[in-house]
């Protein structure tokens, strides 16, 4: 029932935390999703252990996903939480530094044993007072308890009651910011109903027993509405990268009019592409679930050489394991996508964690010269569009390409405008429909766009040699020729380079002559914008120009950078990107801020970077 005495707030950000297993991605995917269809603009980070199996009530298992809900269009997760729901007293420990000053902190009080407190590494038994929360709205209802007590005739055994208590904690917090249950309800029957109609039952129970809790204790007197946001008028829906990522190939695949493969190896945090993919089959899509990494790229070269739309996903160190294969596509100059959902590194590094670690893998990692066109998406919802626009490039330049997202954007979610198909535009592959009279067929003769004709197996007289040799220049044959293989590096060069004439023309957020120009990639741009937005609103006078079509960069580039005091390249390695900039604009200096934590930037920290240089 809503409280028409609700306090109105502009947003509100929101932290699930607890051990790896209670649920938390799950209560903070449903808040999100109930708020998403409330009308609020809303940003996720979910935030999982690297130790998938750490153990139960440490630091190290503790996973936790946070939502930030307004009411205009929200950019970024948000950097510090009004409200943090820890689990147990680890959970309350790894999240303590992530609290706003009097933010609301509401902890299973049924947890705050000896035992636990030990486990979770506090120097005494009281955590309260250890972290220092005395000033903090601290609510410790015992929740394990109450779960108990209200599913207590369910039949069900203590183990599975137990389980139920996310969706308590979730109860509370659709009181408090006045959400309704009805989704999570109708949610958890799509998902539990049909195979354990008595879990699904129970966890409904948990979620209203939460919220009566909530609505009869004096603890909480205040409660909160967030409006809906002002959002562009269409049909829209909670999207996470991943899922944004595979429904732009299916859109890509459709427009070319080509059946959509994809050989994969699953790898964290990329498998939920290939899973998406494979729930599909409705559209076409045909799913190889590799058992390695060279597997993977290999059965999609030999799917884009029959004729279909390939792709290939992975992260960092699948990457380098695909790096061989990959100039087998440039050498034959088949189009494959290759995603690489970027994570903390380097040889299997931090796998739950972000980072923008492989720039310079995806534009130099590969023996030879062997260019390929990159292209990084900057939110959970472009994801879709630069999914597109890598299958369209691939397509029609006969040429790979590397889409780079992160784990930041393809875990995170936000709502997505579901665009119209006729907004997009068409795909034209160079297929070679009909063979040339009998011997006149060249393979490697190129049109407009520098790109080889598509030409299809088991096509009489389309017949040509593929593999990893050099090609001759017109006829794909093998050539040892010095002549020709200067030539054919050079035409592979330059058809990558020609796809820069069709890219959009790079803008820049804030006046042309900003004193400070912010420069970033990739999935940075949400928490440069808000950054960049404040200082505006104070007056200072910076501007904000992010790429997001890496290789080749866009015409005019070089204009933009001009006429600024200072140039800052904010991005989460050691930097890569700077040092790419560097190499193509020599004339102008460009500033560092970088940052390698397996987490992205906050907002407060790129602020003080910024006022720094101004």
């Amino acid at each position: 029932m809503e409280n028409l005495n609700a306090k109105e707030l502009h947003d509100v950000v929101i932290r699930f935390s607890g051990d790896s297993g209670d649920g938390m991605q799950l209560t903070g995917t449903l808040f999100s999703n109930t708020s998403a269809l409330i009308g609020n603009g809303i940003s996720t980070f979910p935030d999982y252990p690297a130790e998938i199996r750490a153990p139960q009530g440490t630091v190290a298992g503790v996973s936790g996903f946070q939502v930030h809900i307004g009411s205009t269009k929200v950019v970024n997760p948000g950097d510090y939480c009004d409200v943090l729901v820890a689990m147990n007293p680890a959970a309350l420990k790894a999240n303590r530094k992530w609290l706003k000053p009097d933010a609301t902190v509401i902890i299973d009080g049924d947890t705050l044993t000896e035992d636990n407190v030990k486990k979770a590494g506090y120097a005494t038994l009281d955590p309260i007072a250890e972290l220092g929360l005395e000033g903090y709205n601290v609510v410790i209802p015992d929740i394990t308890t109450m779960t108990k007590a209200a599913l207590a005739g369910t039949g069900l055994d203590n183990k599975s009651i137990v389980k139920c208590k996310n969706m308590f904690a979730l109860g509370i917090c659709f009181y408090i910011y006045n959400r309704p249950e009805d989704y999570a309800k109708r949610y958890i029957d799509a998902k539990f109903a049909k195979k354990n109609p008595a879990v699904a039952e129970a966890n409904k129970l948990a979620i209203d027993a939460g919220y009566n809790y909530a609505a009869n204790t004096h603890q909480f007197a205040n409660t909160y509405k967030v409006a809906p946001a002002e959002l562009e008028k269409g049909v829209y829906r909670s999207v996470n990268g991943n899922v944004a990522t595979a429904w732009g190939f299916c859109a890509a695949a459709e427009k070319a009019g080509l059946p959509l493969f994809c050989g994969s190896y699953p790898i964290t945090p990329a498998t939920v592409i290939l899973e998406e993919l494979a729930k599909r089959k409705d559209l076409g899509v045909k799913t190889v679930q590799a058992e390695d990494e060279i597997a993977g790229i290999c059965t999609s070269i030999g799917a884009a050489y029959a004729g279909n739309f390939a792709v290939t996903t992975t992260s960092g160190p699948g990457l380098s394991l695909k790096s061989e294969a990959m100039g087998l596509a440039v050498m034959a100059e088949l189009p494959l996508v290759i995603v690489d959902v970027q994570r903390g590194g380097p040889s299997t590094g931090l796998p739950t964690k972000t980072e923008q670690s492989d720039l310079m893998q995806a534009l130099y990692g590969r023996n030879g010269e062997c260019p390929a066109v990159v292209i990084a998406a900057s939110s959970p919802s472009d994801c879709f569009h630069y999914a597109f626009m890598a299958g369209k490039i691939a397509m029609e330049h006969m040429t790979p390409v590397i889409l780079l997202t992160d784990g930041f954007i393809a875990n995170g979610s936000e709502p997505w405008r579901i665009p119209s198909m006729a907004d997009y535009p068409a795909i034209c592959p160079p297929i070679v429909a009909e063979a040339p009279a009998e011997g006149e067929f060249m393979p490697y003769a190129r049109n407009e766009n520098l790109a080889r004709g598509w030409a299809f197996p088991g096509k009489k007289g389309l017949e040509h040699r593929i593999g990893g040799l050099e090609k001759d220049r017109l006829k794909g044959s093998i050539s040892y020729d010095p002549a020709n293989h200067q030539e054919m590096t050079a035409t592979r060069a330059a058809k990558v380079a020609k796809v820069a004439e069709e890219l959009p023309a790079p803008t820049i957020e804030g006046d042309a002559d900003a004193d400070l120009l912010v420069i970033g990639w990739g999935g940075t741009r949400g928490n440069l914008h808000a950054a960049v937005k404040r200082l505006q609103a104070e007056g200072k006078s910076v501007a904000h120009l992010h790429f997001n079509y890496i290789n080749p960069l866009p015409h005019g580039v070089a204009e933009l950078l001009g006429g600024h005091k200072r140039i800052v390249v904010c991005e989460l390695n050691e930097g890569q990107f700077a040092a790419y900039l560097r190499q193509n604009f020599r004339e102008f200096e460009f500033e560092q801020f970088n940052k390698c934590e397996g987490l992205p930037f906050t907002v407060v920290e790129l602020e003080e970077k910024f006022n720094s240089l101004l």
